[in-house]
């Protein structure tokens, strides 16, 4: 009697599954953009630029790359969708000098231009390196027009190291200006440079900045962008940024026979950036692996990533199924409310009407090519 009950619960599971991949077959999308979120993705100065560079390298799907420079040269050097020189009339295409006022002064100058390449963004992520002269400038200036266009603002920025002490006095005074105009602004300390690859070559251990920046953005934005994702989508990540408080954004990838508690370290032990998560009250989670990754391994997850979480935490769980994903796992985390001395924020933590964490599914959905599991709290 048991063997036939498994047997029917068997068939009827395999059968919802086909009939809801028959109707995902059936099903007609002819909307244009309609309900997809526009991002833009925006390098200033030199240090943005060479993420920028590196992030049309890798392809993002569903997002725009746009580098803005005063330095003519340098600008024709970076790769992305679009470019704009900043300042004509002040800086000649010559450059800012390493002076954060000549670089406002020039996105200030060129503010309608910024304007039209941001008007209809949704999400905008400012990419720059604090202390020089275009990108101290011009970021918070690129940050406040995006937000007066009614977009959601995320700065990823580093700082210089400790030797270059003029540059921080600088650094200090961009991100004063940064935080206010921005959502949130994560920071990249160079000096973690100095822990993790001491003994790379300078432009080798440069990169590896480059490459931490360009994967988180590549990340989060097609984690919100990608068809195969269910609900987890931009309204999601405007919960999350608009709860307030600082915000941190981790990211680790581990080999799934290594176990849950491997993938989660590897995110949470982010090489870059000190964060202490715990208590933090918010958090889009989103999970992708291999065809063979099971619903309890999902859930296990982010149970481990969040237990240290306020128990009151709003979290927002998706996982993507991807072949090319065979054997392994990563996993990417967007949290507000964490404590960091390299993290700014300008909005105070307003979470109101607390409601206590909960991780439940809400569909299961399988593409045919790419298959997705959603959760919601």
């Amino acid at each position: 009697m048991a063997e036939n009950k498994n047997n029917g619960m068997q068939s009827f599971i395999e059968s919802a599954i086909g009939n809801k991949l028959d109707e995902e077959s059936k099903q007609k999308v002819d909307d244009g953009l309609f309900g997809t979120p526009r991002i833009s993705i925006v390098g200033c100065g030199g240090a943005g630029g060479n993420t920028i560079t590196r992030l049309h390298k890798l392809g993002v799907k569903g997002a725009k790359t746009v580098c803005i420079n005063t330095d003519k040269m340098a600008l024709d050097l970076m790769e992305s969708d679009y470019k704009l020189l900043i300042g004509k009339n002040l800086t000649r295409g010559l450059g800012a000098g390493g002076f954060p006022e000549v670089g406002e002064r020039a996105a200030r100058e060129s503010s309608r231009e910024i304007e039209e390449f941001l008007s209809d963004s949704d999400l905008v992520f400012v990419c720059a390196g604090m202390g020089g002269g275009t990108g101290t400038g011009s970021a918070p200036v690129v940050a406040e027009i995006a937000k007066k266009n009614g977009a959601i603002v995320t700065a990823m920025v580093s700082t210089p190291f400790n030797v270059e002490r003029a540059r921080l006095v600088k650094a200090d005074e961009g991100l004063d200006k940064l935080r206010t105009a921005a959502d949130s602004t994560v920071v990249l300390d160079n000096n973690r440079l100095l822990e993790f690859v001491p003994n790379l070559p300078i432009n080798q251990a440069f990169s590896v900045m480059d490459q931490l920046v360009a994967e988180t953005v590549k990340g989060i934005s097609e984690t919100i962008t990608l068809p195969s994702l269910i609900n987890l989508d931009f309204a999601d990540m405007k919960a999350v940024m608009d709860s307030g408080g600082l915000s941190v954004m981790l990211w680790g990838e581990a080999d799934e026979e290594a176990g849950v508690d491997a993938i989660v370290k590897e995110a949470l032990n982010h090489p870059l950036l000190n964060v202490d998560y715990h208590g933090a009250h918010s958090a889009l989670v989103h999970i992708t692996g291999g065809p063979n990754m099971s619903l309890k391994y999902v859930q296990d997850v982010a149970k481990t990533l969040t237990q240290d979480m306020d128990c009151y935490a709003n979290v927002i769980l998706g996982a993507r199924v991807d072949p090319a994903f065979e054997g392994k796992c990563r996993v990417m985390a967007l949290m507000t409310g964490v404590q960091s001395p390299n993290i700014l924020s300008s909005k105070p933590d307003r979470r109101q009407n607390p409601v206590p964490m909960t991780i439940q599914p809400r569909k299961v959905m399988t593409n045919p090519k790419v298959g997705s599991i959603d959760f919601v709290r």
